[in-house]
């Protein structure tokens, strides 16, 4: 089995010119030969008639003398006979012609004979001729080029069309395979682990167009192993934290003289950072699931006023004890979406709000609707996002600053789970901020969710 594209391409190349060829010859020497035969004909029998009246209208020697001289006999040959046999020849025949006594008895007896000749023969047209002396035969035979001099010109023709073909398309199949190969040894390199691969492929076709979606995965390869490393990285750093604080309260509850209200606090704090543990752990797969899109969304009609409402009055207890309060804008809003996952990101979303808003701060929910799609906007008056951490605000274990990661406690995936909810109901999500003056979040989902 041939396993080099090079020599594929270049067998292909060679058998279909070779198969083409020579089915062309064949048709073209069929075609040819028919059209000579026939194109002969016609000439042979006007120059024949020709001759014929010119020895009926002059005199005998003047029309030898005439025919003698004439330029066509460097394309025929003329022989007359009479009645003994004798003849006369005019021009010179190449080649060999036989002329029967028979044949030139039914041209004296008024017959006019033609003899279809094979290939590699020639062409005879025998005329009746009326002179002074009498009535002779003429036969004319055509001087053209044999058919084995033609079926020579054509094979040499073949020949060299497919040595020049064949060099030529060595040397393209070369310029073919190269980008194949640099993409096989880029392929290679990242297989390694080694995804700073640049290809020198500026090709249009549909190589060059493979190149660069190539290309393109390569990058998507590389943001993928990127974003695995700080996924394992960010994981040990939040698990690290928790688990540090569990061992080393329960190593402190080993000890016999340790008071009871230390040793309650100890166990709370052990409870909390477990808790906290089991609150990213389920953060974690619910964002898998997500990501997997094996989350299964039941789509149903819904109030979207009233079910932001029901989650405002759920979180209470986060806003009541901080004095912050609401001010809504929401119209009645119906649309298509699954009720649980939507509920999960006015959660996260009223959450974050609260999180970082000011003691007796003011969070703002509107809720703005056109022919095909309703927005949610989430503003509040708290710290703020910088602009270069908005642009990784919604990926997974990012907090927006790190200094408040002790005072703001979380896990840095509310927002990725927000985002992927979102874009299962092919939504879109984005934010607006100035550090100090707040946050808003503005949530876009179509009316009626696709099914798929």
């Amino acid at each position: 089995m041939i396993r080099s594209l090079y020599t594929r391409v270049v067998l292909t190349f060679l058998v279909s010119v070779i198969g083409g060829t020579v089915i062309a010859f064949f048709v073209a020497t069929w075609l040819f030969n028919d059209q000579l035969n026939e194109n002969s004909k016609v000439t042979l029998r006007d120059f024949g008639q020709d001759i014929v009246r010119i020895y009926e209208t002059f005199p005998l020697q003047e029309a030898d003398s005439y025919v003698s001289g004439m330029k066509q006999l460097n394309s025929y040959h003329i022989r007359i006979y009479d009645e003994t046999g004798q003849f006369q020849s005019y021009g010179v025949l190449k080649g060999h012609s036989t002329v029967t006594k028979e044949q030139i008895k039914r041209v004296l007896d008024g017959e006019v004979v033609e003899v279809n000749t094979t290939v590699t023969e020639l062409s005879l047209l025998g005329l009746p001729l009326q002179t002074e002396t009498g009535t002779k035969a003429m036969f004319v035979v055509p001087l053209t080029p044999s058919s084995s001099f033609l079926i020579t010109w054509v094979l040499n023709f073949v020949a060299y069309s497919l040595l020049a073909g064949s060099l030529l398309i060595l040397i393209a199949a070369i310029f073919l395979v190269r980008p194949l190969k640099e993409l096989t040894e880029a392929t290679k390199r990242i297989a390694a682990g080694d995804f700073n691969v640049k290809l020198n492929i500026k090709q249009k076709s549909e190589l060059g167009t493979l190149a660069r979606s190539f290309e393109e995965m390569m990058h998507d390869l590389q943001q993928l192993e990127q974003m695995r490393r700080d996924f394992v990285a960010n994981v040990s750093h939040e698990v690290q934290s928790p688990l540090t604080s569990i061992s080393g309260y329960a190593i402190a509850l080993k000890k016999v003289d340790i008071a009871d209200n230390e040793r309650s606090r100890y166990l709370d704090i052990i409870i909390a950072e477990a808790e906290r543990m089991s609150k990213m752990s389920d953060s974690l797969l619910k964002l898998s699931l997500l990501e997997s899109q094996s989350q299964q969304m039941r789509l149903g009609t819904l109030r979207l006023d009233e079910q932001i409402r029901r989650v405002i009055v759920a979180i209470q207890p986060q806003w009541s004890a901080r004095n912050i309060r609401f001010e809504l804008n929401l119209p009645t809003v119906t649309l298509t979406a699954d009720h649980d996952l939507l509920n999960q990101v006015w959660t996260n979303l009223l959450g974050n709000s609260i999180k970082f808003s000011t003691d007796g701060g003011v969070i703002n929910v509107s809720i703005k609707q056109d022919n095909r799609n309703v927005t949610v906007r989430v503003s509040d008056a708290g710290i703020g996002i910088s602009p270069e951490d908005q642009k990784q605000i919604f990926e997974r274990f990012f907090k927006a600053d790190r200094s408040h990661s002790r005072k703001y406690d979380g896990s840095g995936m509310g927002l990725a789970i927000v985002k992927q909810i979102v874009s299962l109901h092919q939504g879109d999500i984005r934010v607006e901020s100035e550090p100090g003056r707040g946050t808003t979040f503005i949530v876009t989902l179509p009316i009626t969710t696709p099914t798929e």
